[in-house]
């Protein structure tokens, strides 16, 4: 039997009296988070993407949480990425902003994207590589990128779990849509779930603070985010 609302109306998530603190404070960064559907003891098989909200890339990434990270790099200048901070803040690795970029450069001059791999040995990082002549990603290139990081996944399982970066706020690897303009969360994600990534996604650091904008923890989304976008209820 199902356990009701009344059941749990006296319990509590914090000590003390931190639950009423909570529900009457006026936060300047939160995260609403809706669930998508009820936790359920059969499990639900589908392909979805977590979304990490709340969480720490770099804490994840150091606790060991991840064997494989999938980010962006180019040939010119990598010195404020996540792939150089990590290779930086990893005991055993081996890599530096100067040979990460060197690596890149070799490649810089395909006309389509790559997919690099960089053994950090706790974690290998598969950075994504824009085409030769263009100085953002596409949501196209993210589409072909991903289909790649997919296959490789695929191929090799010792790659799981892995968790990705959204790839929006960038500043040397910017991901712009067709218009121009960034990309919607929600496109960055359809186009990873639709060229078959399952894995995580971290949302950028400014997506801390855009309450009081409700989000979800999984992707795909319900059904009611479509309802309710064409003006249903």
């Amino acid at each position: 039997m199902a356990n009701t609302r009344e059941e749990h109306e006296h319990q509590r998530l914090y000590d003390g009296h931190a639950d009423d603190l909570m529900i009457d404070h006026r936060f300047d960064e939160r995260i609403v988070m809706l669930p998508d559907a009820k936790p359920s003891f059969v499990a639900d098989n589908s392909p979805r993407i977590r979304i990490m909200w709340g969480q720490h890339l770099m804490d994840d990434l150091m606790a060991g949480r991840y064997r494989t990270l999938i980010c962006s790099v180019n040939g010119d200048d990598n010195a404020r990425g996540i792939i150089s901070h990590l290779a930086q803040q990893l005991p055993t690795s081996q890599w530096v902003e100067k040979n990460i970029t060197d690596y890149a450069r070799r490649f810089a001059a395909n006309d389509k994207v790559s997919v690099l791999k960089y053994d950090m040995d706790a974690v290998e990082v598969l950075a994504l590589l824009r085409p030769a002549g263009t100085d953002t990603l596409t949501l196209d290139d993210l589409s072909e990128g991903f289909a790649i990081v997919a296959e490789m996944m695929r191929r090799k399982t010792e790659r799981r779990p892995a968790a990705s970066v959204s790839f929006l706020g960038g500043r040397a690897n910017r991901l712009l849509g067709a218009d121009g303009e960034a990309p919607s969360f929600e496109s960055v994600l359809r186009t990873m779930h639709d060229s078959g990534f399952t894995g995580d996604v971290y949302p950028a650091p400014w997506m801390w603070e855009i309450a009081p904008t409700s989000v979800y923890a999984r992707y795909p989304f319900p059904g009611s985010v479509h309802t309710m976008r064409e003006g249903g209820f």
